[in-house]
């Protein structure tokens, strides 16, 4: 029998259906308003802490008791025993419950315990332990005063006690489902599945290319290099018209209330993130979104204790789960998200990066996307923004290439209603779509760009929103090359399984959608690939001109102004697009970087063929990108020209005022020299420094960069 069945037959399943969490509370309060769920507790809590509790319960629409739990007053596991022992009913700790006592498959367990229910086989018969959540106390209270005996067949657990005992009996299969399932439930989506026939047919024409150019380099040379020029010159006049897409903003929405909101999940895949954790969750913990509707999950390598530690010092209220991934290859950032998805509360779902600072409005924006648009929207992509654009020219470069690709190239595609390529964070879901297709591919390097594609495949739609979150890129060439091949490596995966049954692409994304993917994913690669052996042609020619002896001189000559128009028009292109993208985020006085777009150009011919050489020996290796290093920041030194303008402002004030600055004025005033002081530094311990300052700023309730000048960014 599974969990749900047995719920249902035990009554309860309604305290615990989907989205439950998420029905305004006040739906369930008796008539005289009375928050029955806090009666175990009110002995032990101050009346001012209960009051707070059914104020925030009614406002957000959540338990009282997920109030008092949220603002730190009780924790989970006391509220849960407290409950048990005033329904005369036991807590079930779950240490050392062993596997045969839950009489279901691990598949059943683990859904069941993600529902916050687990049936166990006791001598009298089953027990359903429970781990309630959002208003099922209030519920489950509310049932056992109609009957008093009901409550005998239940104990009461934490979340955290039940994602323990299916990790300790059921970590095998959760976490082979998060390698295999969409390999054998969707094996044309898989990149772990290639079809042999498409294997072969791929190997026998790049023998045919390798034997031509042998035998006749010339007349290769001649054939290729037309059809490969229109392929790069298709790319470049997709980006070129996803730049003059107008840029419409959509109709305002009418802000929705706390109580209407519904439960959201975060995920962050996290390894080798020590330095980088507490920033995280100081971010999150500045959106602004009731706590008590955040499901916050980190997926963790189980043998990456350096970071689980980190996560452990952590004090933070959010209410986080923690998801130790059991080791198995491949390890991937997609294994590990579609280990953490089972566990998802909220109808929707975000992912977010280790280094991800997303501004505070992110979610409800999202919300308001989803709401504008019909059922056919299953994604919204934040816009990414480097944070760390003046550590280096690198990153400089970085800045301008995702100011180009987030706010002129992806925002052109959305508006153009085209498949979009996501970026790596900052993707919001429902969550209910993401599980039916499959969710990420755990054998995609770019699982992101591959997601986007099959949600177009599948009936969906993606959109870019108005909204940033910031990253941290790479300030050396070496993590940054070993991070573009493992783009580069993705792409070319992406390519190869969604080429598969070009015939069935085509139908599925018609044709302005399949070109749109040639050019966006395939034109990208080529482009980075063909890049060097045109601008060697097209500066052969001009230093040394036609080879001597070669009967057709016309030929050569066609072929490099062929090759030298690409070179040419790339370059154009690139740094129009990345000037555009400066524009739009207000950082023109950066856009001297783009003298360094030949140079940028050479370094992604490099990373494409490190690819190309890893695509073939080694698919599905993941070069981790080391993060918490930055030496700057762009949204601290906007809190420091926010904090010098409030002290102009607060000093006028004064001078012109018979008192003198108030206290909190005066605090103010430090918070910007202490703030000024600490950005003047350079780091190592920055990561730490960076999450004062994010607690910091949201104390002292300072605005954010604006969006309409600067907005968003990704891994």
């Amino acid at each position: 029998m599974s969990v749900a069945v047995f719920a249902t037959r035990a009554g309860v399943r309604a305290a615990f259906k989907p989205g439950a969490a998420g029905v305004p509370a006040t739906d369930d309060l008796p008539p005289d308003g009375s928050f029955p769920e806090l009666a175990c507790i009110r002995r032990h809590v101050p009346p001012a802490g209960l009051a707070m509790a059914e104020m925030r319960a009614e406002r957000v629409g959540a338990g009282a008791d997920v109030a008092l739990v949220a603002a730190g007053v009780i924790s989970e596991e006391d509220y849960a025993r407290a409950l048990a022992a005033a329904l005369e009913t036991a807590f079930e700790p779950l240490d050392g419950a062993l596997r045969g006592r839950c009489p279901v498959d691990d598949v059943r367990l683990i859904e069941g315990a993600a529902a916050g229910l687990l049936p166990l086989a006791e001598e009298e018969g089953l027990t359903l332990v429970l781990a309630p959540r959002g208003v099922a106390a209030r519920r489950i209270v509310q049932i056992a005063k109609d009957d008093p005996r009901w409550p005998k067949r239940f104990r009461f657990t934490t979340r955290e006690r039940m994602v323990r005992f299916v990790l300790r009996h059921a970590g095998a299969t959760l976490v082979a489902r998060a390698c295999n399932r969409l390999k054998n439930e969707m094996p044309l989506f898989s990149a772990a599945a290639p079809h042999p026939p498409s294997r072969i047919a791929a190997r026998v024409a790049l023998a045919l290319v390798a034997a031509a150019a042998t035998v006749a380099p010339s007349a290769t040379l001649l054939a290729l290099s037309p059809i490969l020029a229109l392929v790069f010159l298709g790319w470049l006049g997709l980006r070129l018209i996803s730049a003059a897409t107008e840029q419409s903003r959509p109709k305002p929405l009418p802000a929705v209330a706390d109580i209407e909101l519904p439960i959201y999940t975060i995920i962050a895949a996290l390894y080798r993130e020590a330095r980088s954790v507490e920033g995280l969750l100081n971010a999150i913990a500045r959106i602004d979104y009731p706590i008590e509707k955040l499901d916050v999950i980190l997926a963790v390598e189980a043998d990456d204790l350096e970071t689980r530690s980190a996560i452990a010092r952590c004090r933070s209220r959010l209410p986080i789960t923690v998801i130790p991934v059991p080791a198995a290859a491949p390890r991937t950032k997609p294994k590990a998200l579609n280990a953490a998805l089972p566990f998802a509360r909220g109808a929707f779902t975000v992912v977010y990066d280790a280094e991800d600072r997303p501004e505070p409005d992110q979610l409800r924006r999202a919300l308001r996307a989803f709401g504008r648009h019909g059922d056919e929207l299953a994604c919204v992509q934040a816009r990414l923004s480097i944070d760390n654009t003046s550590d280096s020219w690198l990153t400089r470069l970085f800045t301008a290439e995702y100011a180009a690709h987030f706010d002129v190239f992806l925002n052109g595609l959305s508006h153009l209603g085209l498949p979009l390529p996501l970026g790596g964070s900052s993707n919001h879901f429902y969550t209910d779509v993401l599980r039916k297709i499959g969710a990420w591919d755990p054998y995609n390097v770019t699982e992101d760009a591959d997601l986007g594609m099959r949600l177009a495949r599948l009936g969906y739609r993606s959109a870019v929103i108005d909204s940033t979150t910031y990253e941290e890129a790479p300030a050396r060439l070496g993590p940054w090359l070993r991070q573009r091949t493992r783009w580069f490596k993705g792409w070319m995966q992406t390519w190869c399984v969604h080429m598969r049954q070009p015939r069935r692409l085509l139908h599925d994304l018609g044709p302005a959608g399949f070109f749109a993917f040639q050019f966006a994913v395939g034109g990208n690669v080529l482009g980075a690939l063909v890049h060097p052996f045109f601008l060697a042609g097209a500066v052969a020619f001009v230093i040394a001109g036609p080879p001597a002896g070669e009967e057709n001189e016309t030929t050569v000559a066609i072929l490099a102004a062929l090759y030298g128009i690409n070179v040419l028009v790339g370059y154009f292109t690139s740094a129009l697009l990345a000037w555009i993208g400066l524009s739009r985020r207000g950082l023109l006085p950066t856009a001297w970087i783009l003298l360094l777009t030949p140079l940028n150009w050479l370094l992604l011919s490099i990373a494409a063929w490190r690819a190309a050489y890893q695509f073939v020996a080694a698919p599905y290796r993941w070069e981790k990108t080391e993060h918490g290093l930055a030496k700057s920041s762009r949204r601290i030194d906007a809190l420091v020209r926010s904090l010098t303008d409030l002290e102009r402002q607060l000093r006028g004030k004064a001078a012109t005022s018979t008192h003198s600055l108030s206290k909190k004025a005066r605090e103010r005033i430090a918070a910007l020299r202490w703030t000024s002081r600490q950005s003047a530094h350079k780091r190592r311990p920055r990561a730490r420094m960076r999450g004062r300052l994010d607690t910091r700023e949201r104390s002292t309730g300072l605005p954010e960069e604006s969006s309409a000048g600067q907005s968003s960014r990704s891994e």
